[in-house]
């Protein structure tokens, strides 16, 4: 969804005649709908809406009411974001127990890098703590003994801190349909191979099972299907003959922060779209780095290219003529 729109989130048990009642609210209050999207996963009902309430008969604090009253007599949660809501955005950071790609993004976020606020961070175990109170922001732990989520208490608190942005920092757990519809396409992981190759757990691991030359990592948007949303960034690199476990890892992390934190840039700069399932950047995202660096193609070789040989083959037979 672009940003000069209103974004309207619908999320709740699934049941009949919920788009029309959402639907028929707004057009009577003169709103235009310009993109409606659906799905229901699990039993969890979402719709995404982008309007146009630049002609509606109410007031934006009206439609809002309007609109969490209807939700709680249909049982629904409704989520409003007008394009003026904030000035800076609001990011929520998730982690496990590796620093790499929170400190990234904690080194931008104070160089003035990232365009956008920090404002909380939230864990299944406390081993982030510390990095969190080192920039003074506040650290959440959502995860029992076993490190597993409250995904309750996980939504009550991305709500708390009105987040605008969701980056996933090496959290190591999946996250429900509950979660994902009420941030579509605002959710950004980082996962440690090439995908769609070695999807899910241990990637590493799987690459050197596998006998890759060349593995890498890939930062995209989160979806109800795991490791298999929306492609934004990604980075590769040698595997040798004798790499472990550990020898991935030391290549790959600091491309895991690297491709996590150009992705949150697209993502914030509004450089970057969805669209049926696959990202394009806009014109004025060209000063990324997407995927491999552009001296590569100094390397690469240009030819031979299919077609070549024939174009040759025809012009041989016109210097043969008799």
């Amino acid at each position: 969804m672009t940003t000069d729109v209103t974004e309207i989130t619908v999320i709740g048990d699934d049941d009949t005649g919920l788009v029309a009642r959402v639907t028929s609210l707004l057009f009577e209050r003169g709103i235009n709908i310009e993109d409606l999207d659906q799905a229901v996963r699990d039993g969890v009902f979402r719709m995404s809406l982008a309007v146009d309430t630049s002609e509606m008969v109410c007031t934006e604090e009206t439609l809002r009411e309007d609109l969490h009253e209807l939700g709680d007599d249909l049982g629904l949660d409704v989520q409003v974001r007008f394009p003026a809501d904030r000035e800076t955005q609001e990011i929520a950071v998730l982690g496990t127990k590796e620093s790499h790609c929170l400190e990234a993004l904690f080194e931008a976020w104070a160089n003035d890098e990232l365009g956008a606020d920090i404002g909380v961070v939230i864990g299944n175990h406390d081993d982030l703590q510390p990095l969190a109170e080192h920039y003074g922001v506040p650290f959440h732990d959502i995860g029992d003994e076993k490190g597993q989520q409250n995904e309750e208490q996980l939504i009550d608190l991305l709500a708390e801190y009105d987040a605008d942005l969701i980056v996933l920092a090496r959290y190591m757990r999946i996250l429900s349909p509950n979660v994902v519809f009420r941030y579509e396409d605002r959710i950004i992981n980082v996962h440690p191979s090439l995908l769609p190759a070695f999807p899910g757990a241990e990637a590493y691991r799987q690459a050197v099972e596998e006998g890759v030359r060349v593995a890498g990592v890939t930062a995209h948007y989160v979806t109800t299907d795991l490791d298999q949303g929306p492609i934004i960034t990604q980075r590769a690199f040698d595997v040798p003959d004798d790499a472990d476990i550990e020898e991935m890892k030391r290549r790959g992390q600091p491309l895991e922060a690297d491709a996590l934190l150009e992705a949150v840039k697209l993502h914030l700069n509004g450089d970057v779209s969805v669209h049926r399932g696959r990202t394009t950047v806009r014109e004025n995202g060209t000063g990324y780095q997407l995927g491999l660096p552009s001296k590569i193609d100094d390397v690469t070789p240009d030819r031979p290219v299919d077609g070549i040989g024939s174009a040759v083959a025809d012009d041989h037979s016109g210097t043969h003529e008799s």
